[in-house]
């Protein structure tokens, strides 16, 4: 098949001539009685973050000269618009912020260097140790100490240290006018609390 085959002769643009060039949009300045264009955007302030008004530069000067962030503290006409921006009677552009957007916390952002990330592991690596050794069944001498302390197997470091110090108070020879048996029970809460902390409980 040839170009100039009846195939191709017969085919005839459908448009004869170009359309023509839409120009661009514009947003008119929203000062009132003002028929520019508007390209400077102005923000609305603290009753409606992340929303903004478009002037033209000349109105967009006098504008930011009366603007504060607190409607309230600005000149009067600029605040007007802040106002009726505010509560939707004058159009706007933007997104409106409700409510923040919650941060991630700094140990679930992903850092780029690797001194983060190494950080991050090993930090990790750490908590599982601590949690296989809460699973692992006691040694004798750690379910004994347990039991001196006065607490579950399952008890956290910082319960551990809590009932410690209280410990360390109530059978201090001070509190006990030198009793002996308070000696005794003093001697074991803190042989019982070497052995925690030595096997990783505390």
């Amino acid at each position: 098949m040839t170009y100039d085959s009846k195939i191709f002769v017969g085919l005839r643009p459908t448009s004869k001539k170009s359309a023509p060039l839409r120009e661009p949009y514009q947003s008119k300045c929203q000062w009132d009685g003002c028929e520019s264009g508007g390209a400077n955007r102005a923000p609305v302030g603290r009753d409606a973050e992340g929303l903004y008004l478009l002037f033209c530069p000349q109105h967009a000067r006098e504008y930011n000269k009366g603007y504060n962030f607190a409607s309230n503290l600005s000149d009067p006409v600029t605040a007007r618009y802040q106002r009726e921006a505010a509560n939707g009677s004058r159009k706007t552009w933007g997104t409106r912020l409700d409510q923040a957007t919650e941060m991630p916390l700094p140990s679930t952002v992903r850092s780029g260097t690797a001194k983060a990330l190494n950080a991050r592991k090993i930090a990790a690596r750490h908590q599982a140790t601590k949690a296989d050794l809460q699973r692992r069944k006691l040694k004798v001498l750690e379910a004994k100490a347990f039991e001196t302390l006065g607490l579950s197997q399952d008890a956290t470091p910082e319960e551990i240290r809590r009932r410690y110090k209280l410990m360390l108070k109530m059978h201090h020879p001070d509190a006990n006018r030198g009793d002996r048996n308070s000696e005794d029970e003093l001697r074991a809460a803190i042989d019982a609390h070497k052995i925690l902390k030595l096997n990783g409980f505390c």
